[in-house]
């Protein structure tokens, strides 16, 4: 995927359009990601013993990979990610992702 866990990402569309926020977890089988304030819904709860009051929680749901667009952590902007395959540091090639707008990697 496009997206890794700690990454900044901006959501480029659907109902969260506009804003920014940390990956916090990525499913790479459904090809979705949980963002950190976007797309949040209310989940109805019942007590338990890890959540004694119970009631309507606010929480983050999956959104598709699709609809998000990396942040570059160096030039600031959401932008398409490349890759490019470099040397690593055992010699084995290695598949970094590149920022289409400014050409760094990371």
């Amino acid at each position: 995927m496009h997206v890794h866990k700690n990454d900044m990402v901006l959501v480029v569309s659907g109902n969260s359009r506009g804003k920014s926020g940390k990956v916090l977890r990525v499913i790479p089988d459904r090809e979705k990601l949980l963002v950190e304030g976007v797309n949040i819904r209310k989940r109805h709860t019942k007590p338990t013993q890890s959540i004694p009051a119970g009631g309507i929680l606010e929480r983050e749901q999956p959104i598709h990979a699709s609809n998000v667009m990396v942040i570059c952590p160096k030039c600031n902007n959401a932008s398409p990610v490349g890759y490019a395959t470099v040397a690593g540091v055992t010699g084995r090639k290695q598949k970094m992702r590149v920022c289409k707008n400014c050409n760094e990697m990371f």
